[in-house]
């Protein structure tokens, strides 16, 4: 999907099943421009039912005239602590400050369902992901994440 500077204005709207497909061709493509692997049946299962997987948690679409560009979940841990799962953004609409929309609407929605903490797990070769992270006053942590394609942990007490 190509950037239209006349296109209506991104709207972030809670994900239902319907979206599935849609995001996980947002999610596959992105990881597959950055070199890795998606894992439909491991760390990405959660796409295939988001209402059912996200049904404790929040899971949330960023969309332009109908197609979705954007994705961003979080899930409980315990009882003050939450992950930020699936932050991906189409590189049709990255550099408009949609990233650090997705971050601040996942913030937000964390502070209001009472956590205290956020992590999270990304790969390094997601650059921009990781600049907007650490600009955001996360820290590296040293948690562990079960999906092999993450080497970087991040921590955020909110």
């Amino acid at each position: 999907m190509q950037k239209d500077d006349s296109a209506s204005t991104p709207r972030l709207r809670p994900a239902t099943n319907a979206d599935g497909d849609a995001v996980r061709t947002l999610v596959f493509e992105v990881l597959r421009e950055y070199g890795l692997s998606p894992d439909p049946d491991g760390t990405d299962a959660d796409l295939s039912e988001i209402e059912q997987h996200y049904h404790d948690g929040w899971f949330s679409v960023l969309e332009v005239d109908g197609h979705i560009i954007g994705s961003v979940g979080l899930l409980p841990l315990e009882e003050t602590v939450m992950e930020l799962r699936k932050m991906y953004l189409h590189r049709d609409w990255r550099g408009r400050g949609l990233g650090r929309l997705l971050l601040e609407q996942a913030l937000d929605e964390a502070q209001q369902r009472g956590a205290r903490r956020i992590i999270l797990g990304t790969a390094k070769v997601l650059t921009e992901a990781a600049a907007l992270y650490e600009q955001s006053g996360f820290q590296p942590s040293q948690h562990t994440h079960p999906a092999s394609r993450v080497d970087q942990a991040w921590k955020l007490d909110l």
